[in-house]
């Protein structure tokens, strides 16, 4: 790995540029603590040069938001031919869109939050108030309202009362043209992050998430003291089970590539519900991969040493 170039590609202009500069700084520090030569590029108009003109042996995506999981940066180095650690771009497009990553869970028998999809336009030619009125009555209440694509929880809102349903449409839709709307279901949040070995993919320890609030949303994440984690989750022996059997399907399913993280929530009667899933999980020192990778007693540069190494040779 020594007489390798491995590029980590992060920061890039979405709404998570800085949360994406955070966890390549981490993981290049992982890299290089077991022998890595890193060099840490952002994502910017600079790239095709650099890939072009100093062409890395690897790329590891460490980018968040927009085109950093959305695939449009995956199909570019598909383009030059640089290998690279991730999703390839047409996966990563399908689980980008929420709605078309639960709907597909769905067909295969996996439970999720019913939800309803509805662009802005229709709330501005059918009238808020009808439409607003019909989600309630379809869905009932709570609801967990959250831009379509996305992700670092920019624009999720946990609405319980009617009355905070336009204000809360109205902040979703600052980070989106379509809000996704689904019952709010109660119960135990926990992220599962899944990793590609030599025999599959294999889910890590899931990592509980208790936010102060009871929100996890982007102050939680990114702020440090404002959420408990539990690595492992609290979880019994069956729902343990049943949370990483949910995100290596997940994994499957969408067929998603070498890591990726699933978030989910045990409720009350058992049941595990799928609620997304992300093709870069964060890195950061409030990241939930890093965590569960140390529950599972393993190295972040370890493995993705391990990851760089299957890129190269696939």
């Amino acid at each position: 790995m020594a007489d390798r170039m491995v590029a980590v590609l992060s920061g890039g202009l979405s709404h998570e540029r800085e949360v994406s500069i955070r966890s390549g700084r981490r993981l290049s520090a992982a890299l290089r603590s077991v022998g890595v030569t890193v060099e840490e590029w952002d994502a910017d108009s600079s790239l095709l040069t650099r890939l072009r003109d100093n062409r890395p042996d690897a790329v590891v995506v460490a980018l968040h938001g927009g085109e950093g999981e959305n695939g449009s940066v995956q199909a570019i180095l598909e383009m030059f031919g640089v290998p690279y650690v991730g999703t390839d771009s047409r996966a990563c497009r399908r689980a980008w869109d929420k709605p078309t990553a639960k709907a597909e869970l769905a067909r295969a028998g996996l439970a999720t939050p019913e939800w309803v999809v509805l662009p802005h336009a229709t709330f501005r030619e059918l009238g808020a108030k009808p439409v607003l009125d019909a989600m309630v009555s379809t869905l009932g209440l709570p609801l967990m309202l959250k831009p379509d694509q996305g992700g670092s929880a920019l624009g999720a809102q946990v609405v319980r009362d009617a009355a905070e349903l336009p204000p809360a449409m109205v902040g979703c839709l600052a980070y989106g043209d379509t809000v996704l709307a689904e019952q709010f279901i109660s119960g135990v949040e926990v992220a599962v992050a899944v990793v590609d070995g030599p025999e599959g993919p294999y889910a890590l320890p899931a990592v509980e998430i208790v936010p102060e609030t009871g929100v996890y949303d982007y102050t939680a994440r990114y702020t440090a003291g404002l959420t408990d984690f539990h690595a492992p989750a609290r979880l019994d022996a069956a729902s343990a089970k049943a949370v990483g059997e949910l995100a290596v399907a997940a994994h499957r399913l969408l067929g998603l590539r070498d890591v990726s993280r699933t978030d989910a929530i045990v409720a009350e009667d058992g049941t595990v519900y799928f609620l997304e899933v992300n093709v870069s999980p964060g890195l950061t020192e409030t990241s939930l991969l890093p965590m569960a990778v140390e529950a599972a007693g393993q190295s972040l540069g370890e493995i993705y040493a391990g990851l760089i190494e299957r890129a190269v040779v696939r």
